[in-house]
């Protein structure tokens, strides 16, 4: 197996991480947070966790053979001939998903994902099927798992770890796939799952009550939400939001201080706003705003719901560089996704 340098790994900020480490040139072959998937040269996580932490698992990666580890400031490692590499950092959840994106350093060329109590995974297959239609090579990722053409994989995660979404991302580039809708968990967003991802346009659908067993508060919550904002798309990318969501103002007012462009969808939406919805025996006729054109179209899908998911996708498809009328016209093949 064939892999990076420690310092290779770290590029741009080596004299912060590295300082006091004696062998940054060990090549490390692969990474995992799993003890019981390392292998001789790969570098382990030890990751404090809500259920257990990955620092009570070192001995035993290191058996394994474990070249470096990664953990909070404070750990210590037992190896007497001073051959791995201890490495330490303040956010090591962040940094893993960072060293991930560094290690395995291949994306599709434009990654649009969405966040949302409800509405992520439908939002994700239409944005692929929008993309599809206009002859793109296109996937998706999330909780239906991964799908690009001649390719479906299940997903144990809805937001995969970062060596497994990293992993993923490569392997999609690998297969000429230019666009990518991605799911993004408020799990995942809080645990830093899908830091290093370049994702150049973020949805938000909804915030309701969920999850508060995990995030413990509805402020809580609403910040993993923001993340995707905040930490993971940077300035110039395209928010796309919910207008009509009680919440719309926290993105917005987020994303204006990122620089990031917005584009408002629904009921209330300024670029894309549903002026009218009839219902029709197998679906329904939208009558929608969308940039300053007034196209008509017929969704084949039922529900108000089904209605913004769509424009969701649309938006993000255009935030992508898509045609807006092109796109719009797409929404009449959309199929609505597995199980839901």
């Amino acid at each position: 197996m064939s892999g990076l340098r420690i310092i290779d790994l770290f590029e741009g900020d080596q004299s912060e991480v590295l300082r006091g480490v004696d062998n940054k040139g060990m090549e490390i072959v692969g990474l995992t947070c799993d003890s019981r998937r390392v292998e001789p040269g790969f570098l382990f996580a030890a990751l404090p966790g809500e259920h257990a932490d990955g620092r009570d698992f070192i001995d035993e990666a290191m058996k394994r053979g474990a070249a470096a580890v990664l953990a909070p400031p404070g750990t210590r490692i037992d190896d007497p001939r001073r051959q791995a590499a201890l490495l330490t950092d303040d956010n090591p959840r962040r940094r893993f998903a960072h060293l991930a994106a560094r290690f395995f350093n291949g994306q599709p060329a434009k990654v649009a994902a969405v966040t949302g109590t409800n509405g992520k995974t439908s939002v994700v297959s239409f944005a692929h099927q929008i993309w599809t239609r206009l002859g793109r090579n296109a996937a998706s990722m999330g909780t239906l798992g991964v799908t690009a053409p001649g390719l479906k994989a299940p997903a144990d995660l809805t937001t995969p770890d970062p060596v497994d979404l990293h992993r993923n991302l490569r392997d999609l580039a690998g297969r000429g796939v230019e666009r990518l809708a991605l799911e993004a968990s408020s799990h995942g967003l809080d645990q830093y799952r899908l830091d290093g991802v370049a994702v150049i346009a973020a949805g938000f659908t909804n915030l309701s009550r969920d999850h508060l067993d995990y995030h413990g508060s509805m402020k809580a919550y609403l910040e993993a939400k923001l993340r995707l904002f905040v930490d993971i798309m940077g300035p110039g990318g395209t928010a796309v939001l919910n207008a009509d969501s009680e919440h719309f103002p926290a993105f917005s007012q987020t994303a204006g201080v990122r620089r990031q462009r917005i584009v408002s969808y629904g009921l209330k939406g300024k670029d894309i706003r549903l002026e009218e919805s009839q219902p029709l025996s197998a679906g329904q006729r939208l009558e929608i705003t969308l940039l300053g054109r007034s196209p008509s179209l017929v969704l084949p899908l039922i529900g108000t719901f089904q209605a913004e998911n769509a424009l969701c996708a649309l938006g993000l498809a255009v935030a992508c560089g898509d045609d807006p009328e092109p796109a719009a016209a797409a929404l009449e093949e959309l199929a609505g996704a597995p199980g839901r």
